[in-house]
C-alpha cells in the first residue's frame, strides 16, 4: 500500500472526529436528536471509509490486506454503533455495571478494531487528489510531526490511557461527571480518545522490534486495570452515588452488588482482552524470529 505521508494529520483529526460520538454516551442524549447526530456521524464515517476502500482498491496490489482492514473497521463500526445506540446506552444511565460494560466495549473492542482498520487514513482516500497532497504537505510540519510521534509513543499512550482510567474513577470526579453534562461528555471523550491512541501505539507504532515493548505495556495495563477492578469489587460501600438505584433491569442487585459486578467486569473480561492480544503479539513475534533465524542459517 502506498505510504500515507498525511497519516499524522489524519490521525490527529481523529481525536476531534470521535468527540461527537463519545458525547452520545451521556444519558441525557438518549433522545431522538442526539441519536440522529450519532447516526449521521456513523453513516458519514462509514460512507467515507467505503469510498476510500473503493479508490484504494484501484491503486494497491495487496488487496487481501485491504479486505481484512475493511472487515476490522466494519466490526469496529458496528460495535461502536451498538454501544452508543442500543439499549445498552439507556441501561448505562441506571446501573454502574452497565456503565462499565459500555466503557469496556468502547475501549477494548471498538477502539482496537478501528485502529486495525486504519479508519482515518483510509477515509482520506475518499478526498480528491489535490486535497490529499495538501494534507501530506501539512503533515510534514515539524511541530505537528514531532508532536504526533510523541503522543503516539507507547509509553506516552500507556500513561494517558492509565491516567484517564484512574482519574475518572475517583468517586468525586465520576459522580460530578454524571451530574454535569459537559464534564460527562469530556469524560467519555477522554476514554475513547486515549483508547484509540493506546491501541494505535501498540498495534501500529513500529514493527518487529517494538512488539516486546507492546507486550510489556499490555501486561502492565492488565495489572493496573485489575487493581482498579479489585478495588471496586471489594469496596465496602457504594462509591458512585448516582447509581443508588442499583440494577433495576433485574431488580435483584443492591447498589453495592451493582458496583461489585462492575468491578468484576473491568477486572476479568478486561484482563482477558489485554492478555489475549499480548499472547497474539508474542506468538507473531516468535514466529518472525524463527523465520529470521532460519534465513540466517
Amino acid at each position: 500500500m502506498p505510504h500515507l505521508r498525511w497519516r499524522t494529520v489524519a490521525l490527529s483529526g481523529g481525536a476531534l472526529a470521535v468527540a461527537p460520538l463519545a458525547r452520545a454516551h451521556a444519558p441525557e442524549v438518549g433522545q431522538s436528536g442526539g441519536a440522529s447526530v450519532v447516526i449521521a456521524l456513523l453513516a458519514l464515517f462509514g460512507l467515507a471509509y467505503a469510498a476510500g476502500v473503493i479508490r484504494l482498491h484501484r491503486h494497491v496490489t495487496a488487496r487481501r490486506e485491504l479486505y481484512w482492514r475493511g472487515l476490522a473497521f466494519a466490526a469496529g463500526w458496528v460495535t461502536l454503533a451498538l454501544a452508543l445506540l442500543s439499549p445498552l446506552d439507556a441501561a448505562a444511565a441506571t446501573a454502574f455495571s452497565m456503565h462499565m460494560v459500555q466503557h469496556e466495549v468502547l475501549m477494548l473492542i471498538a477502539a482496537p478494531l478501528l485502529v486495525l482498520g486504519r479508519g482515518l487514513p483510509t477515509m482520506l482516500w475518499a478526498f480528491p487528489h489535490a486535497a490529499r497532497l495538501s494534507l501530506g504537505r501539512a503533515s510534514k510540519t515539524p511541530w505537528l510531526r514531532d508532536g504526533w510521534h510523541w503522543l503516539t509513543a507507547p509509553l506516552t499512550a500507556w500513561l494517558l490511557h492509565a491516567l484517564a482510567l484512574w482519574v475518572w474513577h475517583i468517586p468525586t470526579l465520576f459522580n460530578a461527571a454524571l451530574a454535569v453534562p459537559a464534564l460527562h461528555d469530556f469524560q467519555h471523550v477522554s476514554f475513547l480518545v486515549t483508547a484509540l491512541i493506546f491501541w494505535h501505539a501498540l498495534l501500529r507504532h513500529g514493527a518487529h522490534a517494538a512488539r516486546g515493548g507492546a507486550i510489556l505495556y499490555l501486561f502492565t495495563t492488565t495489572i493496573h486495570t485489575g487493581v482498579l477492578g479489585a478495588l471496586l469489587t471489594f469496596a465496602r460501600k457504594p462509591l458512585y452515588a448516582p447509581f443508588d438505584v442499583g440494577l433495576r433491569a433485574f431488580g435483584a442487585l443492591s447498589p453495592l452488588e451493582d458496583q461489585q459486578l462492575g468491578g468484576l467486569i473491568m477486572w476479568v473480561p478486561g484482563a482477558l482482552v489485554y492478555i489475549g492480544v499480548a499472547l497474539a503479539l508474542l506468538g507473531r513475534w516468535l514466529a518472525e524470529s524463527a523465520r529470521t533465524a532460519g534465513d540466517l542459517e
